[in-house]
Parts: C-alpha cells; structure tokens; sequence
C-alpha cells in the first residue's frame, strides 16, 4: 500500500508540472507570440526539487497522503505562470522580474517543507512546545507594530523590514497559533465541554472558562485597530472558533464567538476610518464618490471588469489586460486568472483547493490522538478560511481584505507558510496510517 500511493503520487507529480510547464509556455506564446525558455528552464528545478520531495516521502513518510503535493504545486505553478505574465505586460522580464523572485521563493519554501517532512517525525513533539508557539505566534503578530522594523504598506501595518528584507510574520503566526490552540483544548476541553448552565437549550460555559477566547478576541481586535488588518483579524479569530467547536461540539461557543466579533467589527467600522472605507467599497463600489477616493473601490471595479471580460472560456493564458488592476500580482491574482481562464478555469482552481482542503480536514478527523485531530482540522480550516476571504472579497461576497491566495499569489512569506502547512499535514497524514484500525484510502 505505502508503495502504491507513492507511484500514484510520482504520476500526479509528473502530470503536475506538464500543467504547469504548459501554462507558462502558453504566457509566452500568448504574450510575446513565442517561447522563450528561460522562465521554463527556471522552473524546471522546481520539478527537481518536487521529484526530490517525493523521493523523501517514500522513507521517511511512506504512508503520506498521495493527493496533497500535486494538487499545491499545479496551484503554486499556476500562479508563477500567472505573475510571469503580468511581468511581460509590465515590461519587468530581467532577473530581478517579480515571477523569478516568486520561483526562488517557491525553491526556497519546498526546501523548508521537506526539512520540516524529515526533522519532524512525530507530529506529537509539538504539543510539549504549545506554550512556547503561543508566545511565538503573540510575537510574530506584534513585530509589525514595533518602531524601525515595522512597514505599513497599502495602509495596513503587517510587514517588518530590514534592509532589504520584507517578511509578513502574520503569515506563520497562523501556525503556531494552530499548534498552541490544539494543544490547549485538547487539555481543557473537559471543562470547556460539559461545564456550564442550559439557556435556550444549548449549554453555555461559566464565565471562568471564558478566559482564552476573550484572549483571542482582544488579540484579534487589536491586530484590526493597530494594524489596519480586517483580514488577519477574521482568520485568526476563525480558526480558533473552529478548533474550540472541534473540540468541544458545543454551539454556543461558535455563537458567543460570533457576537464577540460581529459586536467588536462594529465598533470599529464607526470608529475606524479603514473598516468605513472598506464596508463602503463593499456596499456601493460603483458610487463615484467611493470608486474615486483614496482607498475606493477602484481595484474591486478593475477586477470585477475583468472577471466579465473573461467570460466563461477567459482570453487565454497571456491574451487579456489583468495589468490594469492594482496589485493584480498579489491581492487580486485570482481577478487575473479570472480574467485569462475565465468562469471554467476559477471552477478548476477552486475544486483543487477543495479536494486539498477536503484531504486536510480528512486527515484530522481520521487522527486517532486529539492533538493531531484538531492540528489537522485546523490547519486545513486556515487554507479553507483564507481562501475564502480572499476570493469573497475579490468578488465582492463579502468585504476586501489584504490576505494573499494560497499558493498563487506572490509572497515568499506566505508560500513559506502554506508549504509549511502542506508539509504538517503529509506528516499527519503518514502518522494516521502507520496506527492501527484506521481507514483504507478510497
């Protein structure tokens, strides 16, 4: 068996990056009327190092899921091919072009991925250490906010800079806040679960236990107010909604959950000029008054304009104008592909990130120990969230953050984080299928 879902994987992983290898030679051919080689060259290591992680896989992680590392290097892929042909449109094709930046970052975050596939053998390991990835999460959350390291780009305060050097550390808070919240509720669920009083019959904790997730939400409400980051805030307060509900099966947790937020979201949309702004593009983005102001609803129109452009079929691979949206490289990558790929192609995207999700939260649930339940559950739920607040606010579901794609957007600080996260899960995965009495892969 171990053997037959690695010959399954080395198949996907070789279709994997024919689809990726196709994708940037139809950039070019699209944009430039033919072949370069030198971006394929490129990342044809990338192919190497994935071929080199499979390699890995059959000793040290025999029994890993099959289906997770194709299913991120088609997304990852896509997306350099994507921010290639945004490079080509911006005439920026030198070695300095933000598609070979995103494949040295993509280089980079297998490379860490794989050392964490080999260093961690036992995924148990990381619950002694659930207080020490507390205080790394608090601080990496905080770095931001200290003078002389902190950046405020685009409004929002979530980037430390040191020389050359930018790094959002928000993006592998999100980890070590998933490790520390599974290891804490694995140990108090007892008292979060089946202490409390009924009211409308469901069971509400006492206030003593309401200690954590007011922590949370105090923590979430400060990275709104100081940070100017609505995004970040939703994720972070999310995930641990989810894992506390995992945990416990207790709905009155989610709902005093939700109106801690919805309550503390209110207040800061009067009192923040941000928050106004951003329920402003969201309400009414075609009002002249809103498209035009600093911080409108410019790039929410730009990028809705190119979703109707491409159609149903889109424009074709380096055929449309995805450059005339502001950050089209990062925050609104999926406009882009939206735009070149059309409706067929987002549906494409989005069931890889479903079938990637689907395979996480799988994994957690098939744990046979609590921690790696609701690490893997956790983990996944992060992707699931993110993505969702991204492309709902890119198309206008719900308001627009300053979250990145997984996987797709530009970014060597979030690609760090979501290899990172695809590597956790294929040691989860390969921890669940060495216990016994456990289900069969269908």
């Amino acid at each position: 068996m171990p053997a037959k879902r690695r010959n399954l994987e080395l198949l996907l992983v070789i279709v994997a990056c024919g689809i990726v290898g196709a994708a940037i030679a139809l950039v070019e051919l699209g944009a430039l009327g033919h072949i370069e080689g030198t971006v394929l060259l490129l990342g044809t290591s990338l192919g190497v190092l994935a071929l080199a992680m499979h390699v890995a896989m059959r000793f040290v992680a025999p029994e890993a899921d099959p289906l997770i590392l194709p299913v991120i290097l088609v997304l990852n892929g896509l997306g350099i091919a994507e921010i290639y042909r945004l490079d080509i449109a911006n005439h920026n094709t030198g070695w300095g072009a933000s598609g070979v930046r995103q494949i040295a970052w993509t280089a980079m975050a297998m490379v860490i991925a794989l050392a964490v596939l080999v260093l961690l053998r036992n995924h148990r390991v990381l619950q002694r250490y659930r207080y020490i990835a507390m205080f790394v999460g608090i601080v990496l959350l905080l770095l931001p906010m200290l003078p002389g390291i902190g950046a405020t780009v685009n409004g929002a305060r979530l980037w430390i800079s040191i020389g050359s050097f930018n790094f959002q550390p928000g993006e592998l808070a999100k980890i070590a806040l998933a490790v520390f919240f599974a290891g804490y509720l694995v140990t108090a669920r007892e008292s979060l679960s089946m202490v409390g009083k009924k009211f409308l019959g469901m069971r509400f904790p006492r206030v003593r236990d309401l200690g954590p997730i007011l922590v949370i939400w105090l923590a979430a409400m400060a990275v709104l107010v100081f940070q100017h980051d609505l995004g970040t805030a939703l994720l972070f307060f999310g995930l641990f909604l989810v894992m506390i509900y995992v945990a416990t099966g207790r709905l009155s947790w989610v709902i005093l959950g939700l109106l801690l937020f919805v309550g503390g979201a209110l207040i800061a949309g009067s009192a923040l000029s941000y928050v106004q702004g951003r329920f402003a593009s969201w309400l009414d983005p075609f009002n002249p008054k809103v498209y035009d102001a600093i911080g409108g609803s410019y790039q929410l129109v730009q990028g809705l304009f190119g979703f109707a452009h491409g159609g149903l079929i889109g424009t074709g691979l380096g055929q449309g104008s995805p450059n005339i949206v502001p950050l089209a490289e990062s925050d609104y990558i999926i406009a882009s592909l939206g735009e070149e790929l059309g409706l067929a192609g987002l549906f494409a995207i989005l069931a890889l990130y479903m079938l990637f999700i689907s395979r996480g939260l799988r994994i957690g649930f098939a744990g046979q120990d609590d921690f790696g339940r609701l690490l893997g559950v956790g983990l996944s739920f992060a992707i699931a969230l993110q993505v969702f607040i991204v492309i709902g606010g890119v198309t206008r579901v719900i308001p627009l953050t300053g979250l990145t794609t997984p996987f797709l957007a530009a970014g060597g600080s979030s690609l760090v984080a979501n290899w990172i996260i695809a590597a956790l899960l294929l040691r989860l995965s390969d921890s669940v299928r060495t216990q016994p009495g456990l289900i069969a892969d269908r």
